[in-house]
């Protein structure tokens, strides 16, 4: 029988003489190194609905789709694999990608979802270990229990409020975040509806920085920087949705409430601005803060996404071009950018029609230029052409039937700086454009919300304290007089042409602030050295009621316009605030009265919440066509708030007066029962019996002083 060797694989057989200088005399201890095991199939992942094709064509496919997934990441040396039915004679329309890294997988997968590879196929991409769980699929299927139902969350219930209250929140004293209801039209103080008292209990924190409502006021989000956003809504601002963002300072909400964008305004992070669906809670996609190639100049904003009016598109502006991304899928619009060489700012049109507005400077013999483009077309609605162009700024009407583009010229020696005013009408056949030229400085601008009047703040220099106010209207009353028979008769209409109204001399306001209903604006002068005048001007009935907030910083209306808040806020974490003391709001009627002040030691951050109107603008007119019919109501249904607000005022008066007269007439009682008592003990006699006195009247003289005065008569 053989005998097994002892000899170790690692022990060497007698040499030569020669070769044994050669060798060391040390023993051998090797270490091998093995390759890193893999667990798993993260690097892989599974395409499916790729085109089947016949072994002539399998490796041009294969070249396809390698070129395509090598963009995306490093492939690793398996590559591609895609399997291939020999008794089909063709592919079986799936194929396999391997990348070096787990992480340009799940790249490949967020990219390559839904790609159109051609009219006929759209790729489905998975994980591969995701495509293996489905071998433990049972071959019958077994319907679930259905999960016990819960009513949505109702985000319009605060709209239908029996008082017709409006909401504001208010950031102050470090954390306090509270959301109050406004009753101002009837004097009443704001009322506290929630402060998150649910979430102090739990020891949770509901609000760590600012907070934003939606853009029609249905969710009120909050910034909690060290985990991301927390949406709230309906009847005691339920917990809606969390969307994970570290180091969020920004949120911006889509007009339509589909979507929420989040920043943290982090330069190093290629995630610094992250898209979500806010329904599902998905990310959709991340951007970083600033796109390729762009670099921002020092006081420049930076160049942040905005959305259509529709929710249908997404765009950013980049270095002489916008991109544009379809929400539904976060992908560029027709899979190229709108080029626009030099573009400076562009802005959409805030509702209707999905237009772009954006201006471009000079460039080598090219003048300056305002474009309007229509999306998805990209068909150029206007062009105007600029010259001399230091500067731009595009103020859309709310509407978007005029866009006004406020113009900073200079002249050819650069020396001297003017303005005009470009106006574009919208809705009229072939956009029109009329020039407003100014030869003051303009300060300002701002579009009548409801209605086709402007108004403008200039002066000789941008750094007068004397202003005018300038009112224009887009529209023009004109008299057609006609005859029928011996009678004259006179129409009035309005016709499509720039008229000036009044202007207003003499003013301190550096701002413009119109109510959400027209009619009436506020001239403000706000800033570290202005006065903090707020000027209530009535443009029909030509009123004006002057009042002053000290160190004013924000003048904000509210959707209704009955109520205006000025207020005087510090930054968040800002450290020490130089002007501490004047810290809190104040909130006005339309007419100027002062309703309510309330001061703070730490003042953050005061917003109305939006309202949607319930109302068409047809309805709108028409109510207010039939207001008298609608007044005795309305007057009736305020009466008997004024009076519950009454009751509710000295609910604590009446009760102390009520236990007041219980208790006298609980002594007037016990006194009655005691008198009979006491007459018995003084024989009869009655104290308290008038009958029983008698008066004598004398008077008594006191002298208190006497003063002698000698009169010498000459």
């Amino acid at each position: 029988t053989p005998q097994p060797s002892t000899m170790s694989p690692y022990d060497f057989p007698e040499v030569d003489d020669e070769l044994a200088g050669y060798l060391s005399d040390s023993p051998l201890d090797p270490q091998p190194i093995y390759p890193e095991m893999k667990q798993g199939f993260e690097e892989t992942i599974l395409v499916q609905n790729i085109p089947k094709v016949p072994r002539a064509k399998y490796e041009k496919l294969t070249k396809v789709i390698t070129k395509l997934y090598s963009k995306i990441g490093t492939l690793s040396p398996v590559g591609v694999l895609m399997p291939f039915d020999e008794e089909a004679g063709s592919t079986i329309g799936v194929c396999f990608v391997e990348y070096e890294s787990a992480d340009d997988a799940k790249k490949a997968i967020e990219v390559t979802q839904d790609y159109q590879l051609d009219k006929n196929h759209k790729f489905s991409v998975m994980r591969y270990s995701e495509a293996m769980k489905l071998e433990d699929v049972p071959d019958t299927y077994e319907e679930p229990a259905p999960p016990d139902y819960k009513p949505p969350v109702d985000t319009d219930e605060w709209k239908y409020d029996g008082a017709f209250r409006d909401q504001f929140c208010i950031r102050h004293s470090q954390t306090m975040t509270e959301v109050m209801w406004n009753d101002g039209a009837n004097g009443a103080d704001p009322v506290l509806d929630y402060d998150g008292a649910r979430e102090k209990e739990a020891g949770v924190s509901w609000c760590d920085y600012y907070m934003q409502w939606s853009s029609k006021g249905s969710y009120m989000a909050t910034l909690l920087p060290n985990k991301g956003v927390i949406l709230w809504g309906g009847k005691g601002f339920q917990k809606i949705g969390r969307f994970p963002a570290p180091g969020v300072e920004v949120v911006v909400f889509s007009p339509q409430e589909k979507y929420l964008l989040t920043s943290n305004n982090n330069f190093k992070d290629p995630k610094a601005i992250k898209v979500f669906e806010i329904e599902s809670g998905k990310l959709l996609r991340a951007f970083p803060l600033l796109p390729e190639g762009f670099q921002q100049s020092e006081g420049e904003p930076l160049p942040l996404f905005s959305f259509s009016p529709d929710d249908s598109y997404l765009a950013r502006m980049g270095v002489d071009l916008i991109s544009i991304y379809n929400t539904s899928d976060m992908k560029l619009l027709d899979r190229r950018s709108l080029s626009t060489p030099g573009i400076k700012d562009f802005q959409w049109s805030p509702s209707g029609e999905n237009i772009l507005a954006y201006w471009c400077p000079e460039v080598g013999n090219a003048p300056a230029h305002v474009d309007i483009v229509a999306i998805p077309s990209r068909k150029k609605l206007r062009q105007k052409n600029l010259f001399n162009v230091t500067g731009c700024n595009l103020i859309w009407h709310p509407d978007g039937e005029y866009l006004g583009v406020k113009v900073l010229r200079h002249t050819k020696s650069k020396k001297t700086l003017y303005n005009n005013i470009e106006l574009f009408r919208l809705r009229e056949t072939g956009v029109p454009v009329e020039m407003l030229e100014e030869k003051d400085a303009v300060t300002a601008f701002a579009w009548e919300p409801r209605g086709s009047k402007f108004a403008i703040v200039h002066a000789e220099s941008p750094a007068s304290t004397k202003t005018k106010v300038t009112f224009f209207d887009m529209k023009k009353s004109v008299e057609t007089k006609t005859k029928k028979g011996k009678k004259t008769i006179t129409t009035k209409s309005l016709v499509s042409e720039l008229n000036k109204v009044e202007t207003l001399e003499g003013k301190q306001c550096n701002l413009l602030f119109w109510s959400p209903r027209g009619g009436i604006i506020i001239l403000a002068s706000l800033g570290d050295q202005a006065s903090g005048t707020l000027e209530f001007y009535d443009t029909e009935h030509k009123t004006l009621a002057i009042k002053e907030h000290y160190r004013c910083t924000e003048v904000v209306w509210d959707p209704s316009g009955r109520t205006v808040a000025s207020t005087v806020v510090q930054p968040v974490g800002g450290g020490h605030y130089k002007f501490a003391m004047d810290n809190g709001y104040i909130l006005w009627s339309c007419q100027g009265k002062q309703l309510y002040q309330k001061s703070f030691e730490s003042f953050y951050q005061f917003q109305w919440r939006p309202r949607e109107s319930l109302l068409s603008d047809e309805k709108i007119g028409e109510v207010v066509k039939n207001l008298k019919k609608y007044e005795k109501r309305f007057d009736k249904a305020g009466k008997e708030r004024a009076r519950a607000l009454y009751l509710e005022q000295t609910k604590g008066k009446r009760r102390l007066r009520s236990i007041y007269r219980e208790r006298v007439a609980r002594l007037n009682q016990f006194y009655e029962q005691q008198r009979q008592a006491k007459i018995a003990l003084y024989d009869g006699y009655d104290s308290d019996d008038e009958n029983n006195y008698v008066e004598k009247y004398a008077e008594i003289e006191t002298i208190i002083n006497t003063k002698e005065d000698v009169v010498v008569s000459k």
